[in-house]
């Protein structure tokens, strides 16, 4: 009887304690359930200020599909402060990787909030048809107030493909229906003196940043003009072929602003091409002027065409050299160039650099950053070139193929003794890009 009691009571208490389980187990799916339609009533709930935040970070085609959630998110998808800045990806399914914007969400965009763009870019493939879109879209901003307007290729020929007139047709209506423009990007286009002209009419006052590299239609007197008028400019980007006297006494004068930046890109397209030289007077003038601009200088030359270069002093404060460049120029850069801040030397070849780079030490007391690729550099010397840098270098990146063993240092040890004279870690890496 004990026994059979105990079982039933056993059996009793199995039961009731499994109904407890069973009760919690409800209790705490239901509240679960009720902290979920919380949190969906919180996420409903939340201000649009935040939802615009959010909403920025989204690709558009996901910040579509979200504004079809709720009523709140749909008018968070409709602010006007969700739309100033945009970027449009236009590209070709059969020759580009990239996600291009759906042509039906660019027209959405479009009609009802041009009048609400101020911050755009095109991205477009090396295409024609890519870049005819990009241009009839610019055709449709009347409404348009833009601040910032970039116009990227990521591969040639893109835009140079168009008809100037097709091109500069679309671009004017930009450049007039915006009278507030300060940042301009135009590199590798057919823009020419007449819309520069244009531009400089309507955005004198406002324009601070103008790109234009590789722009084979416009002449130095277009770009002086620029500088003439455009008083407010702070950082200029164009080929060496529109760089003049002229030009530097322009951005040196009076009543222009301290330039921040001026990039020059120093391109040969054929060999044996024939390069102009810049007075040092242009150039002190420029230094007297905004003693802290930086000028950045690439180039691209073949190595008879550095002739008329690094003659005379220079204020270049980042150099790099996209071609082979010989030890001579560079035993130059360590003459001519003491504002220099960072070097990039893609290629040299056999010849060790090792007086070079110590003149350079010796020379650009403001040298920062170096990168070496192919080259060479005794162990000994590139540890007397870090030892007289010491720890400003803030970026060395040498490949390990440049560092040839000597007497005195070989591969596994060198690394310890540049960490040393650094102040930091370091070990020979690939050479970055900047």
């Amino acid at each position: 009887m004990k026994r059979g009691l105990q079982g039933n009571e056993q059996e009793d208490g199995g039961g009731t304690s499994g109904g407890c389980q069973k009760t919690l187990k409800r209790s705490r799916k239901q509240r679960r359930e009720n902290d979920l339609e919380e949190e969906g009533a919180h996420w409903e709930c939340l201000p649009q200020e935040i939802l615009l935040h959010i909403f920025q970070y989204l690709p558009l085609l996901d910040r579509a599909y979200a504004s079809q959630v709720c009523r709140g998110w749909n008018q968070a998808f409709h602010m006007p402060e969700l739309w100033r800045c945009f970027e449009f990806e236009l590209n070709q399914p059969a020759s580009s990787y990239l996600k291009a914007t759906h042509p039906d969400l660019i027209k959405q965009i479009i009609k009802r909030h041009s009048n609400h763009l101020q911050y755009v870019s095109f991205k477009v493939d090396s295409s024609r048809e890519s870049a005819e879109a990009a241009c009839d879209i610019l055709s449709q901003l009347v409404n348009c107030s833009l601040k910032t307007l970039g116009l990227i290729s990521t591969a040639r020929p893109s835009f140079m493909e168009l008809p100037k007139s097709h091109f500069i047709s679309a671009l004017t209506v930009v450049f007039v229906n915006s009278k507030s423009l300060s940042s301009l990007k135009i590199d590798d286009t057919p823009v020419d003196d007449p819309s520069l002209k244009v531009l400089v009419a309507n955005n004198s006052d406002t324009l601070k940043l103008l790109k234009m590299s590789s722009c084979p239609h416009v002449s130095p007197a277009g770009i002086l003009c620029v500088a003439d008028q455009c008083h407010g400019l702070r950082e200029l980007a164009l080929n060496y072929h529109l760089l003049s006297d002229e030009l530097l006494i322009a951005l040196s004068s009076e009543k222009h602003v301290h330039l921040d930046h001026l990039r020059i890109d120093v391109v040969s397209e054929n060999p044996g091409q024939q390069f102009h030289t810049i007075k040092k007077s242009s150039w002190d003038a420029m230094v007297r002027h905004s003693p802290k601009f930086n000028l950045v200088m690439y180039f691209f030359l073949y190595e008879d065409e550095f002739g008329p270069f690094f003659r005379d002093e220079i204020p270049v404060t980042h150099l790099y050299f996209g071609r082979s460049v010989s030890k001579d120029v560079l035993g130059r850069v360590g003459l001519t160039c003491p504002r220099l801040v960072e070097l990039v030397v893609c290629a040299n070849g056999l010849r060790p650099l090792d007086e070079e780079l110590i003149r350079i030490a010796q020379r650009c007391t403001q040298l920062s950053a170096i990168g070496l690729g192919e080259c060479e550099v005794s162990c000994s010397a590139f540890v007397e070139f870090v030892k007289m840098c010491g720890d400003r270098l803030t970026q060395l990146s040498i490949m390990e193929e440049v560092l040839v063993p000597d007497h005195r240092y070989g591969l596994d040890d060198i690394h310890w003794e540049v960490s040393k004279h650094l102040g930091r870690v370091w070990f020979p890496d690939m050479m970055p890009t900047w």
